[in-house]
């Protein structure tokens, strides 16, 4: 009975396992419950895309695909975007099982781009630029050539497209899994054993997209890749078949073939073939698609095709270890792709003739890169400057990562417009086109001249409701460099501007203060005699019958300064005298409108100074008593303020010339200036070398005297008398400075000091040194640094102003000189300065990039747009009125004349222009004994006209020359104010016909 009942159970067991293992093998062959149970699953698995933030969304951890095309770093761009007052419009929304797949480690199931990139597009939704990463793809299926489908099948996935059952499950083959798992089992009892991988291509595809680094680390990550391949699979239902087709086209897109050096990373057949081999994609379909033509190839055309299906099939095999294939010498490639030439020829999939053709012929991969057309710049000018800006907002600093995101950047550039001016601008280099815009003649170029090494730069912007909207960023430059946003140029008499509004801002001020005072008030006033604008302001109010901002600001423009170029003025810690461009001028007396007008240079350098002066002497802190009073204890903090400033910056300059040398050669430089003598060298070895004993000093001598000490009593002398001595003692006997005796010392004690070390640790003895300025018998000289800490301190009050109304830099030249130009300035930021006076004293946020949409159709798709950008009040309204009209005047009776009545709106009748002109021209001189110049030499030469058209345009125009060739030429502003004439009306009927509106 007992052997029955074991019989019996040993008999069930086995019809269990049969039965098992027919369902199984049922299974496998059919996928019939294995569709089912995913097409239930993906069934729910989607996403919508809806207005505002959502709380319904989840962003891949990892993944090459993901973090190639931004979504992994969405949140990290979402942050830094509103940090930059940008806010989320539109977000993707989650369905609950999606979400719930990938939170249980799935990869989401979505229709994924093949090819992605940046896309910038401009206020008409035209293209500026567009790059898809891989560059060349197929897009549909029928695309691929079938022989192409045949190899790649061969080679990876041979049953991937069978017609039955249409229900099959693409991530697993049934063969090669069986495979795979009985050779990983043995290989666990073998640890030496080798096992292949049961990879078909759907998982390959999840694993070198989705999987940490493109690899499969575990045999859970394996399972992970399965079950995502599958969900994805059925997620259209149960019939596989377009899905299975999809998977070729796929991976023929997509598949990694390694880096190249210049190129990147390499994904597809297509870029491949370019990549590694200089094959057109296009030439390569053509010569494959043939094969199916029926018709018998030509011997060379034969070969042609054997050629290319040579190279696209070694591909295809190089992806298993594409770096070891491909940046080899290439010789195992070459044997593998022959081998599978013979196998495809066996199994039917090749006729022997392409087989025959195929094996004799090398696979030659290109030592170097295929060659690239050099890009326009000056076409891409604005583009190029788009894609730094939208870098900068994203903190993705390179290019390549840029544009292989999937972003989409809608602008408010003017593709058409752009274009006008950029095919204008690039024109000027001949001499017929400058020509025929006119520049030739008279304060412009000479005849002759060669307009080549000229630039030329222009900027648009258009008012809008709340941000001033850039519609034309060019220049003539060649090169990836943008004249209008990166240089500091001397842009001469625009810089009148700036001083203009500081001024009429300072006039504002003083009514904003002294407006409301009664008249007894207002005569109890007293205001330092060395405050011009003060006392003028007070006389003015006490007369006034009105006293509303806007005449104050009137008379203001009314008053009278010398254009005399006589007087010598003492700025900047100098003494210097300052020419105006028209000599017929300097006889003059006239009023800052006149000034401005005409851009008389002496009367803006005696506004300028009397700004200063007001900065310096028109506040509550009366410096003047401080100036006669030697007692005032604020003489003693300023000065120190001084000795701390001036001795920083010896030892910039010191530290500049002494870094990265060895004490050796430090102490030689420092002796090469030196006239020697026993006392000279004494000081200097015991300032840098405080420990050196009198043997050190006596071979000293002996080197740089030609003989040493007449005995040891002199080097002990020589010790006691110098040694004790203090720094600035020291330095005065070596006739060096003693900060620089003090720093080749420190660096001896601390070599590699940096520059913010040296400045640490020598607070004590830059205060030191200085110590005979603090005696009061040196009240003239107090007195003179004393004026020289106010004046920079004015300028500091000046320099915040102008910030204020976008001046791009740090900080201004202390001098007067800066009315004239002698800071710099850019392009763009004096665009933003008329855009200020335009809307009325309101600085608008500049908007270049009115939207930024990530991975449009995905899970993750998020758009963002600029919001809250408050409007900032910075000039009053009574101010920009005061400043339109002078700026009107320029055009219609003062330098920039030649445009008045140059546009015209649609119905022919005049649009006003009004602007500021200004030349700059930049020189370096060398001077001898009483100023009188040695030499000289152009750095360089500009032009300028910032402008504003009407109510609604605004921005520069600018013609600059660098050396050698800015001697040559002797242009003024006349120039950009030619062009913007001759510009002008090619733009503007492009401008209104757009559908840019910016209102």
């Amino acid at each position: 009975m007992a052997w029955f009942k074991k019989l019996f159970w040993v008999g069930a067991g086995l019809a269990v396992g049969g039965v098992f293992v027919v369902f199984v093998a049922d299974e496998l062959k059919t996928s019939r419950l294995q569709s089912a149970f995913w097409r239930d699953l993906a069934r729910d698995a989607r996403f919508s895309v809806d207005a505002g933030p959502s709380d319904a969304i989840r962003f891949p951890r990892t993944g090459p695909h993901d973090e190639r095309l931004g979504y992994r770093q969405l949140p990290d761009f979402i942050d830094r975007l509103q940090l930059h007052g940008y806010a989320v419009t539109r977000q993707a929304r989650m369905s609950p099982r999606l979400i719930e797949l990938q939170e249980h480690g799935l990869f989401a199931p979505y229709r994924e781009k093949n090819q992605a990139g940046l896309s910038v597009r401009d206020c008409r939704n035209e293209a500026l630029l567009h790059t898809r990463v891989p560059g060349r793809a197929y897009e549909r299926f029928e695309d691929v050539p079938p022989l192409l489908v045949s190899a790649l099948l061969f080679v990876e996935d041979r049953h991937l497209l069978d017609a039955q059952p249409v229900q099959r499950n693409p991530a697993i083959d049934p063969e090669r899994f069986a495979k795979a798992v009985l050779e990983q089992a043995l290989r666990t009892v073998s640890l030496g054993r080798t096992a292949s991988g049961g990879s078909t291509l759907a998982t390959q595809i999840e694993k070198y997209r989705h999987s940490p680094q493109g690899r499969t680390g575990s045999v859970g990550e394996k399972l992970r890749q399965m079950a995502s391949a599958s969900l994805r699979a059925y997620q259209d239902g149960e019939d596989t078949q377009a899905r299975r087709r999809q998977i070729v086209v796929d991976y023929l897109d997509t598949v990694p073939l390694a880096a190249r050096p210049g190129i990147g990373e390499v994904h597809g057949l297509g870029d491949g073939l370019w990549a590694w081999y200089g094959r057109d994609f296009r030439e390569v379909n053509r010569l494959l698609a043939d094969d199916a033509e029926g018709a018998a190839p030509t011997p060379e055309a034969l070969e042609r095709q054997a050629g290319a299906f040579k190279e696209a099939l070694s591909l295809m095999i190089a992806q298993r270890r594409p770096s070891q294939h491909l940046l080899g010498d290439g010789e195992g490639l070459a044997r593998l792709t022959d081998s599978y030439l013979r196998l495809m020829a066996e199994a039917g999939l090749i006729t022997p003739t392409l087989r025959d053709a195929a094996l004799p012929l090398p696979l030659h991969l290109q030592p170097e890169l295929p060659p690239t057309p050099r890009p326009d710049f000056v076409q891409r000018k604005a583009t190029t400057a788009l894609r730094t800006h939208i870098s900068t907002l994203l903190d993705v600093p390179r290019a390549y990562d840029l544009e292989r995101l999937d972003l989409e950047a809608e602008t408010s550039l003017d593709s058409q417009a752009q274009a006008v001016a950029a095919r204008v601008l690039a024109g000027l280099r001949t001499p017929a086109a400058a020509k025929a815009a006119g520049l030739y003649g008279s304060h412009m170029l000479d005849p002759g001249a060669d307009p080549g090494p000229l630039v030329y730069s222009f900027t648009l912007f258009e008012r809008g409701a709340g941000a001033n909207l850039l519609r034309v960023q060019a220049d003539s430059i060649d090169q990836p460099f943008d004249v209008n946003q990166g240089a500091r140029l001397d842009l001469g008499s625009t810089a009148k501007l700036r001083t203009l509004v500081s001024y009429l801002e300072l006039v504002a001020e003083l009514h904003a203060s002294w407006s409301g005072l009664s008249t007894a008030e207002l005569s109890a006033l007293a205001p330092s005699p060395r405050d011009p604008l003060g006392t003028w302001a007070r006389q003015y109010l006490l007369r006034a019958k009105d006293r509303r901002l806007a005449p104050m600001l009137e008379a203001a423009m009314e008053r009278k300064y010398s254009a005399n170029p006589g007087e010598a003025f003492f700025t900047g810690g100098g003494l210097h005298q300052f020419e105006n461009f028209e000599r017929s001028r300097n006889g003059s007396s006239m009023t800052v409108r006149e000034g401005f007008k005409h851009s008389v240079n002496l009367v803006f350098i005696r506004l300028m100074r009397d700004l200063v002066r007001h900065r310096m002497f028109g506040g509550a802190t009366d410096p003047e008593r401080m100036l006669k009073d030697p007692a005032d204890p604020r003489r003693r903090e300023l000065l120190a303020r001084f000795a701390d400033r001036e001795g920083s910056a010896f030892l910039v300059r010191f530290h500049r010339k002494y870094q990265n040398r060895s004490a050796a050669e430090a102490e030689a430089l420092l002796l090469r200036g030196l006239r020697p003598s026993a006392p000279r060298l004494a000081s200097v070895l015991f300032t840098i070398e405080p420990d050196a004993s009198e043997a050190r000093l006596d071979e000293l001598l002996a080197r740089q005297l030609g003989r040493g000490a007449a005995s040891p009593r002199e080097l002990k002398a020589l010790r006691t008398t110098y040694a004790g001595l203090s720094l600035a003692d020291r330095g005065y006997v070596a006739r060096v400075h003693p900060l620089e005796l003090w720093l080749v010392g420190f660096l001896r004690r601390h070599p590699g000091a940096t520059l913010a070390d040296v400045l640490d640790a020598s607070a004590g003895e830059r205060q030191e040194v200085y110590a005979w300025l603090f005696k009061t018998r040196h009240k003239s000289a107090q007195d003179r640094r004393l004026r020289e800490l106010l004046e920079l301190d004015a300028f500091a009050q000046i320099h915040r102003s102008w910030q204020r109304q976008g001046y791009p830099f740090a900080s201004l030249t202390p001098s007067y000189a800066s009315a004239i130009g002698a800071s710099g300035d850019r392009p763009a930021a004096l665009a933003e300065l008329m855009g200020i006076i335009v809307n009325d004293g309101v600085r608008l946020p500049t908007q270049r990039v009115e939207a930024l949409h990530f991975a449009r159709d995905t899970p993750y798709e998020t758009r963002l747009e600029p919001r809250n950008a408050k409007p900032e009040r910075v000039l009053p309204t009574e101010v920009t009125a005061t400043l339109r009209r002078a700026l009107f005047e320029v055009v219609n009776d003062g330098t920039a004349r030649r445009l008045k009545g140059a546009l015209a709106d649609a119905s022919g009748r005049a649009i006003d222009i009004g602007g500021k002109t200004g030349t700059g021209d930049h020189r370096y001189e060398r001077t001898g004994r009483g100023g009188r110049v040695i030499s000289e030499r152009k750095i360089d030469r500009s032009a300028t006209f910032v402008f504003m058209i009407g109510e609604r345009y605004f921005g520069t125009v600018m013609a600059y020359v660098h050396e050698p060739y800015a001697a040559r030429y002797r242009f003024t502003s006349a120039l950009p104010t030619q062009l913007l004439k001759s510009l002008g009306p090619q733009l503007l009927p492009v401008l209104q016909r757009s559908g840019c509106g910016g209102d």
